[in-house]
């Protein structure tokens, strides 16, 4: 099935997940998606979209592509719901002649404004890239993640082959600001010099702490990390830390650390235009030649919520468990 292009039609993210039941309302578009689809009422599938991805997949578009999918690959015989990949809920898909993951999203009003039709690939682990070793988050009260998740919409990180999997995270006021009052200076930012903690035990295998503070909007590409710490896990995943404020760290390379322990202070050192914590695991010690590892946190509270094994995602408001 070669000439079956991937199509990813049109999507509105927002900043929420789910756990990994399949709720009611995809169930009911998923069903009614694939009912018409297999009665090659391609219109009706069309009526059930968002008008944004109306406009992304024109009614004559829609009905090439379904046409086309269904000309190679025939009807749905069988459809099993595996997981939600962001607002995406994805379904291992058979076909009379292929197999296919169809992920859709759907908005407020349950309409589609997402589909996407791929290759299934079977996976030994629903996080086989993923940490081993239980986290918690490293910070106390509640932060805000301003870069996170599996996109780039989400995540500019993710062309980074080390840091693909990387947070950025400040905190924010009701407004939903960083800063109190103009953000001009270091000290106006509710991050920084807050205290960073370890999110497991571990051993410091690099520091770096003689990194100046930018004034914020003005980067430091020289050195990108700043004032850094990278500890290294019983499973050999390496935690790394950046922009920590200058000279703050109390954690020396070689030494032997336990969860919660206090590494340093946040900062607005190296390549960051504010105060905030970027944090992100990898396989190895050296960033150049690093693969990174998605990660996930035991037991946090996101947007009010208590999650298990919870991947942030940009705009969570994030806090441990207690």
């Amino acid at each position: 099935m070669k000439n079956i292009l991937t199509i990813l039609a049109f999507t509105v993210l927002t900043n929420f997940a789910f756990g990994q039941n399949e709720k009611a309302t995809y169930k009911a578009v998923a069903d009614s998606f694939e009912l018409n689809y297999n009665r090659d009422n391609f219109d009706a599938i069309y009526s059930g979209f968002s008008p944004e991805m109306k406009n992304a997949l024109p009614i004559d578009q829609t009905r090439k592509f379904l046409a086309g999918l269904k000309q190679q690959a025939g009807k749905i015989t069988k459809r099993e719901f595996i997981k939600y990949e962001q607002t995406y809920a994805s379904y291992k898909t058979n076909f009379e002649r292929a197999l296919f993951a169809i992920n859709i999203s759907i908005d407020n009003n349950l309409k589609i404004n997402g589909l996407f039709v791929k290759p299934f690939k079977e996976s030994n682990s629903s996080k086989i890239d993923s940490n081993k070793t239980k986290l918690i988050l490293p910070f106390k009260d509640e932060w805000t993640v301003i870069w996170g998740g599996d996109t780039k919409e989400l995540n500019y990180h993710v062309e980074n082959e080390a840091q693909k999997n990387a947070f950025d995270i400040v905190i924010t006021n009701e407004r939903g600001t960083s800063f109190k009052t103009d953000g001009k200076t270091n000290e106006d930012y509710y991050a920084f010099g807050k205290e960073l903690f370890t999110p497991c035990d571990g051993e410091v295998v690099l520091v770096v702490d003689g990194v100046k503070d930018n004034i914020p909007g003005i980067l430091n590409p020289i050195y990108v990390p700043g004032n850094t710490v990278i500890i290294k896990t019983a499973n050999n995943e390496y935690l790394f830390f950046a922009h920590f404020k200058q000279h703050s760290i109390v954690v020396k390379q070689g030494q032997k650390i336990e969860q919660g322990q206090l590494l340093g202070l946040c900062g607005n050192s190296g390549n960051s235009s504010e105060p905030h914590l970027h944090f992100h695991i990898q396989d190895r010690e050296d960033m150049t030649s690093a693969t990174g590892i998605k990660c996930y946190f035991e037991k946090i509270v996101v947007n009010g919520q208590p999650k298990t094994n919870y991947s942030p995602i940009k705009g969570d408001k994030i806090k441990n468990d207690k």
